[in-house]
């Protein structure tokens, strides 16, 4: 199961929601937040100035303006992850889990990797650093601006070299498919849906670009507000033009969506490169005359080093749903639209619990700059817990509540009970990869966090993409697309267990032990509340007062458990809400 793309970061320490950083903090460098303003004479506090302790003016303004950011966008992205929800409900209502919906999957999966690759990881991991170095320049006054001679040297060769990559997959559109999904009912369709999505690895690319240039500006608005314009251009899309042209018209929204993306943080970039207007021209200290923009932003520029591993472990990670999907087009119309629909709600608990590691990243990795192992280690160890916690509670009321959960969601329209029966069945047997999922989105953070290129975490999502290649070409014939998501779930799994063992000897000195003791704890919790979903659950006729039930239920019998076997995780966060109810009232 592969990972929503919802995730923007708040500031350059921050994470995707594939769960990689977009860059490590230890690789920033200095001016990575911008230019400190040299203290002046009004500023300098001589002896005769020194009255006494100045009084407490709380956090610095750029911590309230990252926290005024963080608190934005985190508020955007969930915004943008229910919008989500509503496009994913759309085409199930609409298109159903069939032969067609299964062509446009097909379709879907270019776009899913392009953007994983050219929004969320590699793109930023070169171009936020190589901004911030630049805008660092401008501000000493360099001349011409660095900025937009960055710009001019690298926007127009990514330009081409993206339509370049457009056209090849047009052209290539009947290969794709065929490698991705020989056998397929619908092979066409898969072909023509392709073609109309290809635009998306250029406004995919120029998505991008320009979201990384605004963060380095520390402009987080418009890059928060992509995936809102995205899903809503897809979702406006598909209405207006399925009665035309079928499937392909969410082919269209997707393409669509996707120049929306680039529309909606256009206008602030181009109006912080009108703000780069140079001044006087004079020479700069920090650049020879004849070197290019790429050559004096070398320093911000990660290597192929340290790029390459973060590259190879997204690419592997995504890959898990190109082995599914690869797997399931032998298998009946609707096979394909049962896993999508099954993986994108069984996800939604790991995504939750991977905000808690997001927001407490940038303290792991300024830990491990300083060489502050114990603060690493209990940052790490505490945020293992508590991500535990959130995926064990939504992994226990996924298993009780599925029938009820897809039926209330997506049971409309085209997607029948049958269709209803099969996504449930698909999503409880997924549900079993979710705190293997959990794991390896938070394990990767300190991995990268480290101040050297480490290959290890590629290496074991290498290992886990194996085991899910060779134990679902084993049972997706006997046991069809539960064999597949059972294959995944066991593919997570091991590479959970490498990345927990290994990050003891290689980065942070974890105990493993107690780590596993506490998650066991939490997995007995987890077992037990959704033992007792499973038997009350059912006893609700309707699928909506059921799931109300479920809702009460699970998280009670969770919470109960957990401080029976005394879980601490769970009892300091019940402390923290009756807090925070103390404070209200």
């Amino acid at each position: 199961m592969n990972e929503t793309t919802t995730d923007l970061e708040p500031s350059a320490g921050a994470t995707t929601a594939a769960g990689l950083p977009v860059v490590p903090l230890s690789k920033l460098p200095a001016v990575t937040q911008g230019p400190q303003p040299s203290p002046g004479p009004e500023r300098q506090q001589g002896p005769e100035r020194q009255q006494g302790p100045e009084p407490s003016q709380g956090p610095p303004r750029l911590g309230k303006v990252l926290v005024r950011a963080a608190a934005v966008t985190a508020a955007l992205t969930v915004a943008g992850s229910a919008l989500g929800l509503v496009r994913d409900q759309t085409i199930a209502h609409l298109f159903g889990a069939g032969a067609d919906s299964d062509a446009f999957l097909i379709a879907w999966t270019v776009p899913e990797m392009a953007a994983t690759l050219l929004i969320e990881d590699a793109m930023a991991l070169v171009l936020v650093p190589a901004f911030s170095h630049a805008l660092a320049r401008r501000a000493a006054g360099d001349s011409p601006d660095p900025v937009r001679r960055l710009v001019s040297a690298t926007l127009p060769r990514l330009f081409l070299l993206l339509t370049c990559a457009t056209g090849a997959l047009i052209l290539g559109a009947p290969v794709v498919v065929e490698l991705l999904a020989p056998g397929l009912a619908n092979p066409q369709l898969a072909v023509d849906c392709t073609r109309l999505t290809a635009v998306t690895v250029l406004s995919f690319g120029l998505t991008g670009y320009l979201s990384a240039a605004l963060r380095a500006h520390r402009s987080y608005l418009p890059p928060a507000t992509i995936y809102l314009a995205y899903n809503l251009g897809i979702i406006v899309t598909m209405l207006v033009l399925h009665a035309l042209w079928g499937v392909r018209a969410a082919a269209v929204g997707v393409a669509a969506g996707s120049v929306l993306m680039v529309l909606a943080q256009l206008p602030t970039f181009c109006k912080h490169m009108r703000a780069g207007a140079p001044g006087p021209r004079r020479s700069s200290r920090r650049e020879r005359p004849g070197r290019s923009p790429l050559a004096t932003a070398r320093p911000a520029l990660l290597g192929f080093g340290v790029l390459a591993p973060v590259v190879l472990f997204t690419v592997c990670r995504q890959s898990q749903v190109l082995i599914e999907r690869f797997l399931a087009a032998s298998l009946p119309a609707g096979a394909i639209s049962h896993l999508n629909y099954a993986q994108k709600v069984a996800q939604m608990p790991m995504v939750l619990s991977l905000m808690i590691c997001t927001v407490t990243f940038p303290v792991v990795a300024q830990a491990v700059a300083d060489g502050d192992e114990g603060q690493a280690r209990r940052r790490v160890e505490r945020d293992l817990a508590l991500a535990g916690v959130v995926v064990l509670l939504g992994s226990a009321l996924v298993v009780a509540c599925a029938p009820q959960i897809i039926e209330v969601l997506f049971q409309r329209g085209a997607f029948s009970a049958r269709d209803t029966a099969t996504t449930a069945a698909v999503m409880r047997v997924y549900a079993l990869g979710l705190l293997g999922h959990c794991l390896v989105g938070a394990l990767g953070r300190p991995f990268f966090s480290a101040s050297r290129p480490t290959w290890y975490p590629a290496a074991a999502m290498a290992a886990g993409l194996l085991v899910t290649t060779v134990a679902g070409a084993l049972a997706v014939r006997p046991w069809g697309v539960y064999g597949i998501a059972a294959a995944n779930a066991a593919g997570i799994t091991v590479t959970a267990a490498l990345l927990l063992c290994g990050l003891g000897t290689r980065v942070v000195s974890i105990h493993v032990r107690g780590v596993a003791t506490t998650l066991a704890r939490l997995v007995l919790a987890a077992v037990a509340a959704c033992a007792a979903g499973l038997l009350l659950t059912p006893l609700v006729p309707a699928a909506l007062p059921g799931l109300l039930l479920g809702c009460l239920l699970v998280p009670g019998v969770f919470a109960v458990t957990a401080l029976a076997l005394r879980a601490p995780e769970v009892a300091g966060l019940l402390g923290l809400i009756k807090q925070r109810f103390r404070h209200v009232n």
